[in-house]
């Protein structure tokens, strides 16, 4: 490979109608793009409540593959668009990448 930059996964699960808003904040913080896929929360009727507040069974989740010169920086600003203590009541997290071929490196042939 050409170039052997370190990448993380960047995961995040927010409700439903906010990935737009939280993609927006991650590209001004220096995400090239993302993958946004619709998913459904699970659990016993006891863990339907964190801290009292009620929890929306229906999330958008976006995957961004991020240098990790860039990942704080893009986690914070998802965090603060869409994060527990806003309306999108997200999270966000971030997962090593051993290797990447396409989006930001190529093959020498």
């Amino acid at each position: 490979m050409e170039d052997k930059k370190s990448f993380s996964l960047l995961v995040a699960i927010v409700k439903r109608g906010y990935s737009e808003s939280a993609m927006s904040a991650a590209r001004e913080a220096g995400a090239r793009g993302g993958t946004v896929f619709n998913a459904r929360g699970t659990g016993s009727l006891e863990a339907q409540k964190f801290l009292g507040v009620p929890i929306e069974p229906e999330k958008e989740v976006l995957l961004i593959l991020a240098e990790k010169s860039v990942r704080q920086d893009i986690m914070r600003a998802i965090y603060k668009e869409a994060g527990l203590e806003t309306n999108g009541n997200g999270i966000v997290f971030a997962l090593p990448v051993e290797d990447v071929v396409g989006a930001f490196t190529k093959f020498n042939n």
